[in-house]
């Protein structure tokens, strides 16, 4: 139904929709409709123009001073002008959500909230900017030419395998830092989640062995992350079963994954792979059956985020695992990127650093972590996306990890 339809405009000559053609008394008020009528954000001026003097300092003549200013010094462009405090949030619309491939305009409302989402939690402006092209190449070309606009870009919901080289190509091309969140902001949160399951069972990363079910843009980060902390063992799966050295239908990503994972040759499928596990990371979809569950070992982990629907129910894995997660936010436990993106963001900015390396990412998961290591239960291994203790935690380990990476530049 469309959005006139359920929620007709607040001009309109009843609450009801009369008045509104095509809309008559007792069709359904849709409350998202509603919040996002005329979208969820805006540009706000942070200087009064009250009069004259106002104007002249705000706009010309005032303006050229400082336009001149850096000019003459291109780093003071951090001190005087929004760009050390704004983010870009990037899209083609093309892995939105759980709406998959939706184009940019139906983007549109996924990358307000995204930026919504920096302000509330990490203080950071952000802009949304939907892009209307696939091609690898000209989205690298378009964002490199508008990133001297802004001190940081989030890509999200692009495609892989896509998404990884406009990663790389876009770092190469600017010195601002490019963050794919889809894939670091998860893989930062699961590994926090995981540090502490298995802090809370008295276990090292180095004792465990998962099993990662899905090869895409998160879990490729995920298995990336945990081999750089120190996890004993972790094997992706995709929909042909165990990423492996042997298949000969893998992608360059998929190759190189399979030359860093997957320790113990572990080949076939997903189930298979499950038979003694410690920890289950589910980033797909699909069903895995019980019996495949049953299989893992004693006091298993099990992270299932598919949403809406995660790959093992909480109902199921609770009868095997000593730890459990989603994507939910009904269920504890919610592994979400809320969590790390604007802290990682809001760090990065405040040391002008040129981008995010493998270390602020370890250094974010361990702040996020230590959040709530006095406080952990089974049902309280991350912290809730409102714990004010969150964004400044993450955000100071972040800064100090550019500074000892040497990525800082103040």
């Amino acid at each position: 139904m469309a959005a006139e339809m359920v929620n007709p405009r607040s001009d309109s000559t009843s609450g009801s929709g009369e008045g509104v053609e095509g809309v008559t008394d007792g069709e359904p008020f849709d409350p998202a409709f509603a919040l996002h009528r005329g979208g969820k954000m805006a540009v706000q001026a942070t200087v009064p123009v009250r009069d004259r003097d106002d104007l002249s300092l705000a706009y010309t003549p005032g303006v050229a001073k400082v336009c001149s200013a850096i000019a003459e010094q291109p780093e003071l462009v951090h001190d005087y002008t929004w760009k050390s405090q704004v983010v870009a949030v990037v899209t083609d619309g093309s892995a939105v959500l759980g709406l998959g491939d939706i184009g940019p305009e139906a983007s549109l409302p996924v990358m307000e909230g995204k930026a919504i989402l920096f302000k509330q939690f990490g203080g950071v402006d952000a802009v949304p900017i939907a892009l209307d092209c696939r091609d690898v190449d000209e989205i690298v070309e378009t964002v490199a030419r508008f990133a001297p606009s802004f001190g940081g870009v989030n890509l999200e919901d692009i495609s892989a395998p896509r998404c990884f080289e406009i990663e790389r190509k876009l770092q190469e091309r600017v010195d601002i830092p490019i963050f794919h969140d889809d894939q670091h902001g998860t893989a930062v949160v699961t590994l926090a989640a995981l540090r502490n399951a298995a802090k809370l069972t008295d276990r090292a990363l180095g004792q465990l062995r998962a099993v990662i079910s899905g090869a895409g843009a998160a879990g490729v980060a995920i298995a990336r992350i945990l081999t750089e902390a120190g996890i004993g063992d972790v094997a992706v799966c995709d929909r042909k079963g165990v990423v492996s050295p042997d298949r000969e239908d893998l992608t360059d990503v998929k190759r190189e994954l399979a030359g860093f994972t997957n320790k113990a040759g572990l080949t076939g499928s997903l189930e298979a792979a499950l038979d003694g596990a410690d920890v289950f990371i589910g980033v797909s979809g699909g069903t895995v059956p019980e019996d495949a569950v049953a299989k893992m070992a004693p006091g298993a982990f099990i992270f299932a985020m598919a949403n809406p629907n995660p790959e093992i129910h909480p109902d199921v894995a609770h009868q095997y695992a000593s730890v459990v997660a989603t994507g939910r936010s009904d269920f504890p436990n919610q592994i979400n990127n809320v969590l790390a993106f604007p802290g990682i963001f809001a760090g990065a900015l405040q040391v002008r650093a040129s981008r995010i390396t493998e270390g602020m990412k370890l250094a974010a998961a361990e702040a996020l972590a230590a959040v709530v290591a006095d406080e952990l239960s089974a049902d309280k291994v991350i912290p809730s996306p409102f714990d004010e203790r969150v964004a400044p935690a993450v955000t100071a380990a972040v800064a100090a990890a550019a500074r000892a990476e040497g990525v800082a530049r103040r």
